[in-house]
């Protein structure tokens, strides 16, 4: 019978933290791998270091922006799959005007989330669900639409923007006065017959 040969390999632990999340002592001499070729983007990698950290070190690279030539192959596609898209709505006795994004629209999509996020609407069958926070950010993103298209907008379009504004502001203080001071049910016995 042939002897069996032993073969032995060596188990490396390459994590970089404890399981307690502490930096490894060992992992600071590993060296980092070898970068990958410019065609693609690298992912992005905590390098340990003897120096204190700073914010930025946590920070992932941006990845490297889509050459020009790669910007029109997609907004090329982006076309073609809208013009597809198009005939079908068309097909489907629709217009495909209804389907173009408006300024508008675009604010009157920004209002209802906002309603939405205030409880006052809901999906048909649904439950209002309130996020005030996420309201609030939805109306401070209107403010800052005002704001940054001042003299761009036509007079229907500002006005629009701007009775947004006014009825979402008064949704939220209304809704987060009642969220702070809810009714309180009367006394019993206090009632007069």
């Amino acid at each position: 019978m042939p002897e069996k040969k032993q073969e032995s390999f060596t188990v490396t632990d390459r994590r970089l933290f404890t399981p307690e999340g502490e930096l490894r002592k060992d992992a600071v001499e590993e060296q980092p791998p070898a970068p990958k070729p410019a065609s693609q983007p690298a992912p992005a990698t905590m390098q340990a270091s003897a120096a204190p950290e700073t914010p930025a070190a946590h920070e992932p690279e941006a990845p490297p922006a889509p050459t020009a030539a790669e910007q029109q192959q997609q907004a090329d596609a982006y076309r073609k799959s809208s013009r597809d898209l198009d005939r079908r709505v068309e097909l489907g006795g629709h217009s495909a005007k209804d389907l173009e994004m408006t300024f508008e629209r675009f604010m009157a999509s920004l209002y209802m989330t906002a309603m939405l996020q205030l409880g006052l609407m809901h999906e048909e069958g649904g439950q209002p669900r309130i996020d005030l926070i996420g309201a609030r950010q939805t109306i401070d993103t209107l403010s800052l639409l005002s704001e940054k298209t001042k003299g761009n907008l036509t007079a229907a379009e500002a006005d629009f923007l701007q009775n947004c504004l006014y009825e979402l502001h008064m949704a939220y203080v209304e809704v987060t006065n009642a969220l702070a001071h809810p009714p309180q049910a009367p006394a019993k016995g206090t009632g007069t017959s």
